[in-house]
């Protein structure tokens, strides 16, 4: 069975639909794909420093609604309008700069996120099912109910 369209705001009006990923770090999914294994969301920083050090098995593809961001590996700034490809496989440091209160930017992410240290070892990764999870924790402790998340599943 085709599952059907999905039309949402990307930004939300209720707080509640942002999904805690660190302090001051949050993502809005809006698309959960359990058929090709990967997600699309916003991710929503408030505070300047490093993220994550992670890589990708598969491509990634984001755009830069608000804010600023930039990769510890390579000499440019994605700035608001920015279209950014990441190559698979690719190591990366995300970082956000001192002088910006907040970023958020759209990713369309295929297959995991792996989170490495500086020795390149894996502490720890995300994918589609982990993402559900999340969600489904985070809307179910605060009021919206852990099925608010299937809207967003395929």
């Amino acid at each position: 069975m085709i599952q059907p369209e999905l039309a949402v705001a990307a930004i939300p009006s209720d707080e509640r639909v942002w999904v805690p990923q660190a302090p001051d770090v949050w993502f809005r999914p809006l698309l959960l794909n359990t058929v090709s294994g990967g997600w699309c969301n916003l991710l929503r920083v408030r505070k300047s420093g490093v993220l994550s050090r992670h890589r990708h098995p598969m491509m990634v593809v984001g755009y830069v609604i608000k804010g600023k961001w930039f990769y510890r590996e390579h000499d440019w700034v994605a700035t608001e309008g920015s279209f950014v490809y990441e190559p698979p496989g690719e190591i990366h440091t995300l970082e956000v700069p001192a002088d910006c209160a907040e970023m958020i930017t759209f990713f369309n992410i295929q297959g995991a996120m792996i989170y490495l240290n500086d020795a390149n070892e894996q502490t720890g990764y995300e994918d589609v099912w982990t993402k559900i999870e999340m969600c489904r924790a985070h809307y179910a402790a605060n009021g919206l109910g852990a099925d608010y998340v299937d809207q967003f599943v395929r």
